[in-house]
Formats: C-alpha cells, sequence, structure tokens
C-alpha cells in the first residue's frame, strides 16, 4: 500500500502557476469581450429608448396639428342646436383683442421660449431672488425652439351653456436645469378653451380660458430637448417664411392672409440623452452637428464636443382642415 502511494503523482509549483496563469488570461479576455458587447449593448439600447420616446411624442403633435382649422358640423336636426358652430371667428386685430386672443387656425412662432395662457398674469421674476428664468436660453448659441398655436373645434351636446367649443393647443419650450447642473431644454404643452360671452350687447366678445375641465398649462411633455423646429408650406410646396417681415404669416402682419394658404407643416424635434452616450469628448475642432431644417438654424448650429447622443425625427404633416 505504501508503495503504491509513493508512485502517485501530483502536479509541482511551476505547473499549478502556469495553469492559473492561462486561467486568468482565458478569463480576461472573456471579460474583455462581455465588456464590449454589454457596452454595445447598452448604447443601441439608449439609442432604441431615445428614439421610442421621441416618436411617441411626434405623434401626439402629428394628431394635434392635423386638427388645426377643424370645424364641427352637427348637421340639421329637431334639437334646437345649431346647425354649425356659433362662436365667433377672432382675429386678434378687433378692439379690445390681440393677437394672443387670435382664432386662427395655426401659428408658428420662431426661436422663442415660453408661452403664458391668455388668462394667466405676466410671469414677472423678481430679479433680486430669482435666478434662473426658463424663459430665457442657456446660450445665445443654442438652437431651442420654435412655438407652435393649434385651434380646433368640437362639441359637448351635454353642455348647458356652450355646446360648441373651441381649444387652443401650444406646445413651446423652457429652459430646465437639474441638480447636477446639466442644462438641457424641455417640451410643455397649455391646452385653453374659448368661453362665449352670450351677455354681450353684439355677442362677439369673450375669452380663452385655462381653468376648464379639459383644460391645463405648462405640462411637461418631454425633458432634454436641444430643439423643435417647424416649417410651413402652401399647396405649391412654397416655403411661406417672408424675410420682410421676419416671420411666417401672423394676424398682426402684411401676409396674414397666408395662414389659410398652409397645407404642410414640416416638423424636427432633437433629443439628447440625459447621461453620457460616448466613451470620450471629441478632440480638436472636431464636431457632432445635429440636423435642421431652416438655413437660420444652420448659421447658428455650433455642433457639440460632448458625451451626449443627438437623435434627430423630422416628420411631414398635412393640415387637412386647413383651407379648401
Amino acid at each position: 500500500m505504501k508503495k503504491n502511494l509513493k508512485n502517485i503523482a501530483g502536479v509541482t509549483l511551476v505547473e499549478l502557476m502556469v495553469g492559473v496563469a492561462v486561467t486568468a488570461l482565458m478569463m480576461g479576455a472573456m471579460f474583455a469581450s462581455y465588456s464590449v458587447v454589454n457596452n454595445s449593448y447598452r448604447q443601441v439600447s439608449d439609442k432604441a429608448q431615445i428614439s421610442r420616446s421621441g416618436r411617441d411624442i411626434i405623434g401626439m403633435m402629428v394628431k394635434d396639428i392635423r386638427m388645426a382649422g377643424y370645424r364641427y358640423y352637427h348637421g340639421e336636426n329637431s334639437e334646437g342646436i345649431s346647425f354649425a358652430s356659433d362662436l365667433t371667428h377672432i382675429s386678434g386685430l378687433e378692439d379690445e383683442f390681440d393677437m394672443i386672443d387670435s382664432h386662427d387656425p395655426l401659428l408658428v412662432f420662431r426661436d422663442i421660449l415660453g408661452y403664458e395662457a391668455a388668462d394667466q398674469p405676466p410671469n414677472d421674476l423678481d430679479p433680486d431672488t430669482d435666478t434662473f428664468d426658463p424663459r430665457m436660453k442657456h446660450n445665445n448659441s443654442d438652437l431651442c425652439c420654435d412655438r407652435i398655436h393649434i385651434v380646433y373645434e368640437d362639441f359637448d351636446k351635454t353642455d348647458p351653456t356652450q355646446k360648441f367649443k373651441k381649444f387652443r393647443v401650444v406646445y413651446f419650450a423652457l429652459a430646465m436645469e437639474d441638480s447636477a447642473n446639466d442644462k438641457y431644454y424641455g417640451v410643455y404643452k397649455t391646452k385653453e378653451s374659448w368661453i362665449q360671452d352670450t351677455t354681450s350687447d353684439s355677442g362677439d366678445k369673450g375669452n380663452w380660458v385655462s381653468n376648464c375641465s379639459e383644460c391645463y398649462t405648462n405640462q411637461l411633455v418631454r425633458s432634454h430637448i436641444v430643439d423643435m423646429e417647424f416649417l410651413l408650406f402652401d399647396e405649391h410646396g412654397h416655403h411661406l417664411w417672408d424675410d420682410f417681415v421676419g416671420s411666417y404669416p401672423l394676424p398682426i402682419n402684411s401676409t396674414r392672409d397666408k395662414i389659410y394658404e398652409i397645407r404642410q407643416v414640416d416638423m424636427a424635434l432633437t433629443f439628447r440623452s440625459n447621461k453620457d452616450f460616448y466613451k470620450s469628448e471629441l478632440a480638436g475642432t472636431k464636431r457632432r452637428y445635429v440636423k435642421t431644417l431652416g438655413s437660420d438654424r444652420n448659421k447658428i448650429n455650433p455642433g457639440y464636443k460632448d458625451k451626449y447622443l443627438r437623435e434627430s425625427i423630422v416628420v411631414s404633416i398635412h393640415t387637412r382642415n386647413i383651407g379648401g
């Protein structure tokens, strides 16, 4: 028995160390491969999440823009209800009214932050205590953002005071800043309702309110926005921007009649990741650029060197309820 034990051979210290070294090399290679795959998966997943959430917002905005100019027709009936809407149309040029009161179906304001509902008092900041104004850009070179007003009609047969409804939906942007001093922008939404004043002698009075059951103000739709851009075109594909007046058709300028010639809205939204996406910042003069629609945006587009991912989504929307 003792003789057999003496013939049993083990591994030497050198062999053991070689085995440990080979195992370590194999584990290192496996870990490196796992890290590469995991990082690639994380980047693809983050990019897909940004794109998915962006498309959800785009879908909501497309639905609202297509409603611009919609008029409700109740038709012939024996209920004593008007055939069509009996609400007065306000252009904003009448006495006692302003552009904020306009019922025009679709208005776009270029490169402006913020919006205050017509029945809300001005949000004046105290310069002694308020150090951050969300209506001001973080940097003058930032692209953000356009604002769009959408007006359409609806109907509520159960409303005893005003069955025909008129709503205004406004999408706008505000500057945002978190506790880590990360600066970006957010898209907000406000919905107002026109309340007709039936007690006036002429019956053409009324006002937009933001306290109806369907209304809301400053509802955050999506944070980490880089830009929100709108371009307006007529049925012939002509861009409706007027260089002389420096705006799209508005109730207060000489191109106001072209409001009802809008047939297409090109919309571009650019989103930014809320955490680092790339491993390192770009060196030297290299920049990452975002897609823009208007030439004015290209002139101020600074490009970016940071580690954030920026993803743009561009759509064209037919305004089926404006004009003939």
